[in-house]
């Protein structure tokens, strides 16, 4: 487990508060970058449930502002952040595409969102790594 890992998990299991999936992903690192909490919680508000439309999937888009915020802005970041979330998922990122194979596989939805949230996280936190971003 990492740091971002475990304070993702804190949040998506947190009965009082509902952290979307770009939240989730965001907060650890925006956190870490010295943006608090409630600040990163109002920026990804609308990009979870594929931007409140069932496009682009809020681990993704949390995925990518959490590269943002932490100094990985160069183009080859977010392509090398995408090809990873594309690879386990037959190349879909779309929220309404993952949650129709998902319900085919009779997992719960929260189940998969979380499953989606840590991918995103150990997966910037990788990218993270490899550019000396973060220990």
């Amino acid at each position: 487990m990492s740091e971002f890992l475990d304070r993702a998990k804190a949040l998506r299991e947190d009965p009082n508060v509902h952290y979307n999936c770009a939240q989730g992903v965001l907060i650890p690192f925006a956190e870490k970058a010295g943006l608090d909490a409630g600040q990163a919680f109002k920026l990804a508000a609308h990009f979870g449930s594929g931007m409140r439309s069932g496009l682009t999937c809020g681990a993704v888009t949390g995925g990518l502002m959490a590269l943002g915020i932490s100094g990985a802005t160069d183009s080859a970041d977010a392509h090398e952040f995408m090809r990873r979330m594309k690879a386990g998922h037959d190349g879909v990122i779309d929220c309404a595409h993952l949650l129709a194979a998902n319900a085919k596989t009779g997992t719960p939805k929260k189940v998969h969102c979380d499953g989606m949230v840590y991918e995103a996280v150990v997966a910037v936190e990788a990218i993270l790594k490899s550019k000396g971003l973060i220990k």
